[in-house]
């Protein structure tokens, strides 16, 4: 029956968002957990070993964030085991002093918690490895008892990774490919109408199917998608994707520029449009089949050889307007070979030979998988890093709170760093926010907890039964009802479960809702005293290094493509001239996705982070077509031609620089008259077709194609400034794209 029809709490339950896969991964904690708990506590009279099977099972299934269906989740849960076993171990023998389980704890929640920057599966499971170490890195001091434990944990997450791929298969987000595809098809769609309105400008007055690219490239934006869906990995499925979302974002750029041109009739364009429409379709294919086509399938690079015989047949009579328009749609023909290559290699096909060289889009693809893996981790090796940060603030708070429970000799000292764990955020002002219902929630299921206890006495019969419904109801609807809940429901199951383990008494309410008190207390002053702000001052910071970079790449590369040093290959040089800007944009786009989750700290009106980010993208993403296009020409552009380009470089790496100092300083910059680039934009192509003969036409191309890049990077610059002073205005702002 659908949801819709039901009535009273329960219709209430089943119609709330991801209602569905909560209610599976309680049943999920409630079968796995406390079903082996049971097996070996009243089956085996383990108590010991039972524990363990509980606390292997409960972290992967309520706190693992794992992608894929089941099936895809049986490998990292398996390969998790040995880690798992291995941490027990660590647990049980540094927890003979303070001091040493308190530095085991450091170097395990700064390693788990770092080596998530590798991507959502090794992230998913930093929580569970933290957990394994938790347990048994606090009295009693008993090695004895390590292969019970070591016994315990092996039933219990293997009982975890059975149940997941025997229940039913709740509900799935999205696949990030299919959102992708949605993105690449919308956008061959507007490629499409584009090419007939320049094939022939009188007869479609209709506008642009621009409204619908925008959604669905907004629905591929990394704060939309759900933790597990992000393409954050280092695997080639994830940086693959990862480059068709960048590529793409750059083509649709470069169409919008193409709605906004006016010149008459260019068939030849209109046909290199129509072809890259096909591939891009060809491409949303890819994605949503999971599976590589037929390179052979795919002939835009053929039309993008084709167009170029075509523009070199007209340099003698084509206008700078007509140039620059042909410039425009070559770029984005370019763009759609990247993206479909991207999409092929995203599902495991070989790059093709060309990009095997050094400095080429793809050469990740021609590394191995610990390579990869590597560069990711040196890049986030940085307190520039808000990876980074967040695994040094959990790894300095939960050391602390080990020391602490030690020095005080706190019984159930393991409560106190699970709610030090469970509350800490990337901000002061989240994690304070979260200590409120997490302080209420523990109250509360201490209060009923102690009331059970009062009725159940020592009557183990009660808390097997109760266990169950309060896993079930507790994490299946606590969450759907707010934090209060799931903290009321997480003390009553550890007041439940430890009455089956040792006597129950009043004391053991009692102090989880101090251990509580305490280890919020601890996260609190944590989170002020490391990166209190989170993600916003970094985002910040970054953003400015960002746009710094890419004004320093365009002077950089404008003066290799203009005066490329003689016989040398500018792509075999490792993209020297977009590796710093390249390196930015990773680190921003990290601190912009964790910004965009710290409900606390973005309080108040914000800076179009976005928009101050779009002239950097094209930098490094138009930046690296025109080093694959033209790396190989090692002909010195004419002098004056090179000086004119130059210049104009020099001006829009001004303007982005303005751009960042007016996002450092929150717009607060004096006005300048600007130099306009619509009224001479041109100038560089004019200086290059008045040199007749003496410019040849891969020079032109070279001047077209590099002014087409320069004058959009500025565009994009520039309207930070008139954003922004709209905003001060308290005027609607224009954040959309180019129309």
């Amino acid at each position: 029956m659908n949801p819709a029809c039901w009535r009273g709490p329960l219709g209430w339950v089943l119609r709330r968002p991801n209602a569905a896969a909560q209610l599976r991964r309680a049943l999920w904690a409630t079968l796995a957990g406390l079903g082996v708990f049971y097996l070996l506590r009243y089956g085996f009279n383990e108590p010991a070993m039972a524990l363990y099977a509980l606390f292997g099972a409960i972290p992967i299934t309520l706190f693992s964030r794992l992608p894929g269906t089941a099936r895809e989740r049986t490998a990292p849960l398996l390969a998790a085991l040995p880690v798992g076993l291995l941490l027990v171990t660590a647990g049980t023998l540094l927890a003979a002093h303070s001091w040493s389980a308190a530095l085991g704890m450091f170097v395990v929640t700064f390693v788990t918690s770092y080596l998530g920057v590798g991507g959502p599966a090794a992230g998913g499971l930093a929580t569970s490895f933290q957990l394994y170490y938790l347990l048994p890195c606090f009295p009693p001091y008993a090695p004895e008892s390590l292969g019970q434990r070591l016994g315990g944990l092996a039933v219990g997450m293997l009982t975890a990774a059975l149940v997941d791929r025997l229940l039913w298969q709740g509900p799935l987000p999205p696949p990030y490919r299919v959102l992708l595809a949605d993105a690449v098809d919308a956008t061959a769609e507007y490629c499409t109408a584009l090419a007939r309105r320049i094939a022939e400008p009188s007869g479609d007055t209709a506008a642009p199917p621009h409204d619908r690219v925008s959604q669905t490239l907004l629905a591929t934006r990394l704060t939309q998608v759900a933790l597990p869906e992000r393409p954050t990995g280092a695997s080639l499925r994830h940086r693959g994707l990862y480059d068709v979302r960048a590529v793409l974002r750059h083509l649709v750029n470069q169409l919008d520029r193409i709605a906004l041109d006016r010149h008459g009739p260019a068939p030849h364009a209109a046909r290199l449009l129509d072809s890259t429409a096909g591939s891009l379709r060809r491409a949303a294919g890819v994605l949503r089949a999971a599976a590589p086509e037929d390179l052979a399938t795919d002939t835009l690079a053929e039309s993008v050889r084709s167009f170029g015989c075509a523009r070199q047949a007209t340099v003698g009579t084509a206008s700078p307007g007509q140039l620059r328009l042909a410039a425009v749609v070559h770029d984005t023909a370019a763009a759609g070979v990247l993206l479909t290559e991207a999409a092929r290699i995203a599902f495991d096909a070989p790059p093709q030979h060309l990009w095997h060289r050094l400095g080429t889009p793809f050469r990740y693809a021609t590394v191995s998988a610990p390579v990869r893996y590597w560069y990711r981790l040196r890049l986030h090796l940085t307190p520039r890093s808000v990876l980074f940060q967040n695994a040094l603030r959990a790894a300095l708070a939960l050391a602390g709170a080990r020391l602490l429970v030690g020095s005080l000799n706190l019984p159930h000292g393991f409560w106190v760093l699970l709610a030090t764990l469970s509350l800490l955020r990337t901000s002061a002002s989240d994690t304070r926010g979260a200590l409120g219902p997490a302080f209420l929630g523990t109250g509360l299921g201490a209060v009923v907890a102690a009331l059970l206890v009062v009725v159940a006495g020592n009557t183990p019969a009660v808390y097997m039964v109760a266990a169950p419904v309060v896993v079930f109801l507790g994490f299946g609807v606590g969450p759907l009802l707010g934090p209060v809940w799931v903290q009321a429901a997480l003390t009553l199951t550890l007041v439940t479960v430890f009455a089956q383990v040792e006597p129950p008494s009043l004391g053991i309410p009692t102090w989880r809702f101090l251990d509580v008190l305490i280890g919020g207390l601890i996260g609190a002053t944590a989170a002020l005293l490391a990166w209190p702000r989170g993600a916003q001052n970094e985002l910040r910071r970054s953003v400015v290094r960002f746009m710094a970079a890419s004004a320093q790449a365009c002077q950089d590369l404008t003066e290799r493509l203009c005066r490329p040093p003689g016989g040398q290959d500018l792509a075999g040089e490792d993209g020297e001239v977009l590796r710093d800007a390249d390196r930015t944009l990773r680190l921003v786009q990290a601190a912009y996705t964790q910004y965009r989750t710290e409900g606390a700290s973005r309080k108040g009106p914000e800076l179009p982070w976005e928009l101050a980010m779009a002239a950097g993208y094209s930098t490094v993403g138009g930046g690296a077509l025109l080093l694959a296009e033209h790396a190989t020409d090692t002909t010195p552009l004419p002098p004056a031609v090179a000086d004119q380009l130059i210049d104009l470089a020099a001006r829009v790496a001004d303007d982005c620089r303005r751009a960042a100092e007016l996002v450092r300083r929150s717009g607060h910059v004096e006005p300048h008259e600007r130099g306009g680039y619509l009224a001479d934009e041109c100038g560089p192509l004019i200086a290059s077709t008045a040199h007749g003969a003496g410019t040849g036409p891969a020079a032109v191309f070279l001047v077209a194609d590099l002014e087409t890049w320069l004058t959009g990077i500025a565009y994009d610059a520039t309207r930070v400034d008139r954003v922004l002073d709209d905003l001060r205005a308290g005027r609607t702002a224009d954040l959309g794209y180019r129309h």
